[in-house]
């Protein structure tokens, strides 16, 4: 088992790829709570240049207020990224994280199961890209 799910799409800018994925989050009941510019990062801290690459932290509260009922510990493990990258002009991967594999590592049925209907929200969203 994968421990993210992908698609490639082309578009015109990571920005436009950016508002399509949180739009479809945001149909999903997801909101992005933190994120990391990759390529801003490794310039200032390590003068590397990367191509444009996010990592968003995604949150649906109501399956994580779920999952925290039954384990506060369970916070480690959120929220789920979510990955934009571009892979080369006009070309970007959307990657989502796998929340049964990593939510696996509790060996908790419940939460299992709450990470089984986190991973389908995910997976309509890498779907809804076009």
């Amino acid at each position: 088992m994968s421990y993210f799910q992908s698609k490639q799409l082309s578009a015109n800018s990571l920005q436009d790829v950016r508002n399509r994925v949180e739009e479809l989050l945001k149909k999903e009941g997801f909101g992005v709570l933190t994120e990391i510019d990759i390529q801003a990062t490794m310039k200032k801290k390590l003068d590397k240049d990367y191509k444009p690459f996010l990592i968003l932290g995604a949150c649906n509260p109501v399956f994580a207020d779920k999952v925290l009922q039954i384990d506060p510990q369970i916070a480690t493990l959120l929220p789920c990224n979510v990955v934009i990258r571009e892979i080369e002009e006009g070309k970007y991967d959307v990657s989502v994280m796998d929340p049964s594999t990593a939510m696996g590592v509790v060996n908790n049925p419940e939460i299992g199961k709450f990470a089984s209907e986190v991973r389908e929200k995910l997976m309509n969203v890498l779907n809804g890209l076009n």
